[in-house]
């Protein structure tokens, strides 16, 4: 049996344009990795990405805040759009806590991020757990038909099968799979598109392609804009080989634009300026 044929992750690392997608991922995180201040510095550089990364992942959610609001604002209980950008900064700070639990158990983790995501206090007992038949989804961007409660649950435990029997197939494949299969499912009542967005970042983080967490997807996907994003989630939810492939760039294109970000922020603090 071949390797592709065994490993249906590695299967999706063949089709057209994805390796290039790779090696153009490689290069950048490559060079970000190899500024002069990562060697003194990486620790602001991470800090940063954070921060960055959850204004991304929430703008998509809908709350759309400069960055310097984000930065400045300590209270995050108010209005629907603040609650959403608490949510992003609670689990971008949590997400690199979860890595070791990630290779043994990911339901688990993806249920601990939807209990990060509510503020660890819920009226009842549909947060931090896959949805049951008839309990309603409110996610604000994707708007595909909702699959129903046993296959979120088999797919689910697909999904945890394919991370914990390992995959030769590059993270940023692993990553773009389990991010277009959480919108996909969208397991949980509420801050799906943030948990999807939270478990690619784990992904590439505990790849080893991004261990300093200094390349955030999540800028790059808001960089994007929605409209495309929703589009590129299509040809997951597609299931071609083409469809695939152009969700596998898409998210390799956030992943650049995040390196682009973290480059930025690299260059001004050489400059003296951050």
């Amino acid at each position: 049996m071949s390797t592709t044929a065994s490993d249906p992750l590695a299967a999706l690392g063949a089709l057209p344009g994805v390796s290039d997608a790779v090696d153009s991922v490689r290069k950048a995180v490559d060079r970000v990795y190899g500024h002069r201040v990562m060697r003194r510095r990486s620790n602001e550089i991470t800090a940063e990405a954070a921060l960055r990364g959850a204004r991304g992942s929430a703008a998509l959610s809908g709350a759309d805040w400069n960055l310097e609001e984000v930065r400045r604002r300590t209270d995050f209980s108010g209005d629907e759009e603040s609650q959403v950008i608490g949510a992003a900064l609670r689990l971008t700070a949590e997400a690199g806590q979860l890595l070791s639990i990630w290779r043994q158990s990911p339901l688990r983790v993806l249920a601990r991020l939807h209990l990060v995501a509510a503020g660890g206090a819920a009226p009842d007992d549909t947060v931090g757990r896959p949805r049951l038949a008839g309990e309603p989804v409110d996610e604000p961007l994707i708007e595909a038909p909702l699959p129903d409660a046993d296959e979120v649950a088999g797919r689910l435990e697909g999904l945890s099968g394919l991370i914990l029997s390992g995959s030769a197939a590059p993270a940023l494949v692993t990553a773009a799979v389990v991010h277009g299969e959480l919108l996909a499912l969208r397991p949980f009542g509420s801050y799906n598109g943030l948990v999807a967005r939270t478990a690619e970042r784990i992904v590439l983080i505990g790849s080893g392609l991004d261990p300093k967490a200094i390349c955030p997807a999540e800028v790059g996907h808001a960089e994007q804009g929605r409209a495309a994003y929703v589009a590129a989630f299509e040809g997951y939810r597609s299931g071609t080989p083409d469809g695939m492939s152009t969700w596998i760039a898409h998210c390799g294109r956030a992943v650049e634009l995040g390196v682009r970000e973290s480059t930025a922020v690299c260059e001004a603090l050489q400059r003296g300026a951050a």
